[in-house]
């Protein structure tokens, strides 16, 4: 059901993983007539029907509200991954920041906002395995600071739902989101420098590390944003998950890799990344790995029935295509996904 909303879109951090993909759809959209970018740095190229406008949520103390006057809906995306030593630095982005964007969404009367949550912050899944709809609690793990700040906003957003009944609200619930643009910004973010792109050919991987309980799922970064789209476009409200199928696990990777398994034990795998990390060789903290080794599988039931969306790739396509972008050095024209090889 359309809401005849969508008319001008604003995009916040709109040059990351995410957001090219939303602005990109956005912009083709017909029932679309302009997209506002927002981003710390401009990208190298301009969409259709989008302008770009320069925000930093970490420091932003004022004006929001000014960007958004006028717009059909918010889609709320900057995120900050790192420093991962420093907590306090994401929290002034990821949390505070996004709080002021919900004042001023409230500010400026805007009719929809569609926020992006994530997997991270539902509660440790299930001890039978089965995938969880949108009712499964919303803690986060606590220790991880990614999913401490996810599950922190949900409740933030339960407030604000509360105190402002008149705002469509929409929070997307991903599973991990990959495409070939993202390849070396991910690498940097969870891999670090010192981590080779070309490592992700099979003929170097003989042997996959078999952590008991590490699955995980994957979504291509584009059917996500179709996703987004069309919650900008639908009447519809609250959490949507967002997932592809099959689940990805070691036996998945190691027909990918052909590679053999090696049982690692949890204990052994989480010290070496904790000794990394101590070191800063690895950007991913061993918090974050606790809270992966938790994490529900996802329903998306209700996205298939209310959204009317089904993923076009399945989570090996999504693999594939990822594992060839960090071999190439992927990366697409804005600051955040600048590749080894753009240009």
């Amino acid at each position: 059901m359309s809401s005849g909303s969508g008319k001008r879109v604003v995009v916040t951090g709109a040059t990351g993983n995410v957001g090219t993909s939303v602005v990109r759809l956005l912009a083709e959209d017909p029932e679309v007539e302009s997209v506002v970018g927002l981003a710390r740095r401009f990208p190298d190229r301009t969409p259709p029907k989008t302008e770009w406008s320069t925000v930093d949520l970490s420091a932003e103390e004022g004006g929001l509200a000014r960007v958004f006057e006028g717009a059909d809906a918010v889609v709320h995306l900057a995120w900050a991954f790192q420093p991962t030593h420093d907590p306090a630095v994401t929290w002034r982005t990821n949390v505070l920041g996004s709080l002021r964007v919900f004042e001023a969404v409230a500010a400026a009367n805007v009719p929809a906002l569609v926020h992006a949550s994530s997997v991270g912050a539902y509660s440790p899944g299930p001890e039978e395995e089965r995938a969880v709809d949108e009712s499964w609690p919303t803690h986060g793990w606590p220790d991880a600071a990614y999913c401490r700040e996810k599950a922190y906003l949900e409740r933030a957003l339960d407030t604000f739902e509360r105190d402002h009944p008149r705002t469509r609200v929409v929070r997307m619930r991903p599973a991990f989101l990959f495409k070939r643009e993202s390849a070396s910004e991910q690498r940097r973010i969870f891999g670090g420098r010192f981590l080779p792109g070309p490592i992700a050919r099979p003929e170097l991987l003989p042997f996959l590390p078999d952590v008991p309980g590490l699955r995980v799922q994957a979504l291509h970064t584009e059917d996500a944003a179709e996703a987004y789209r069309l919650a900008v476009r639908t009447d519809v409200r609250g959490p949507f998950n967002l997932a592809a199928d099959p689940p990805v696990d070691v036996e998945l990777l190691a027909e990918m890799f052909d590679a053999r398994p090696v049982r690692l034990p949890r204990t052994a795998a989480r010290s070496a990344i904790a000794a990394a990390w101590r070191l800063h060789l690895l950007p991913a903290s061993p918090h974050l790995f606790d809270a992966v080794l938790r994490l529900p599988l996802l329903d998306c039931t209700r996205a298939r029935v209310e959204l009317g969306w089904r993923p076009q790739r399945t989570a090996t396509e999504v693999l594939e295509e990822f594992l060839h972008g960090m071999r190439a050095g992927a990366g697409a024209p804005t600051e955040p996904m600048r590749g080894r090889k753009v240009g």
